[in-house]
């Protein structure tokens, strides 16, 4: 067992329910959610190298020059030009274009702040991408990291957007009441 493995599931109490299926996509847009603490980052990063696979994020092009840019690249990340007039779910859509494997990361929330409406930046991606979403839900209450089916977008947002909201019912985040 490596240290990531001992420290989440030993130490932490975490369980992983699913997988990425890394044989059978190789990209994907995960969506994450509830997102309501800055724990939900090492989650993730324990889970993902739990698992042994590599989750990608995106995040402004500034954040990859020296010093620091050979660790966020490292991490998975892939730099994003931010500049108004660049159209930014385009711009993510030909990162996964450029890449032979990219698992996107995303909280659709936009914020760890309770919100009523997902951003839909998420869904425009996979569709734009023609990558399928992969729900992933940091269930606190019972220390379990699900891991849902991929879904492929069919363009009608409403109801793959209420479908895939299904995936997220009795799940609660770090901070219940922002779930």
């Amino acid at each position: 067992m490596n240290i990531y493995k001992y420290i989440f599931y030993k130490i932490l109490g975490w369980k992983i329910i699913g997988d990425f299926k890394e044989k059978e996509i190789k990209k994907v847009v995960m969506i994450v959610v509830p997102h309501t603490s800055w724990n939900d980052f090492y989650i993730a990063i324990f889970t993902r190298k739990t698992l042994g696979v590599m989750v990608n994020f995106v995040g402004k092009k500034e954040l990859f020059i020296w010093p620091f840019g050979y660790y966020f690249k490292w991490m998975g990340g892939a730099p994003l030009d931010r500049s108004k007039n660049q159209n930014k779910v385009e711009a993510i859509a030909e990162i996964f274009n450029s890449k032979e494997e990219f698992r996107l990361a995303m909280a659709p929330e936009g914020t760890r702040k309770k919100v009523k409406e997902w951003r839909t930046g998420y869904y425009y991606i996979a569709h734009l991408a023609k990558v399928p979403i992969m729900p992933v839900s940091f269930n606190y209450k019972t220390k379990t990291v699900t891991i849902g089916d991929p879904f492929y977008t069919t363009g009608d947002i409403k109801p793959d957007t209420k479908f895939l909201k299904e995936f997220y019912k009795g799940v609660e985040g770090k901070v219940v009441e922002y779930s």
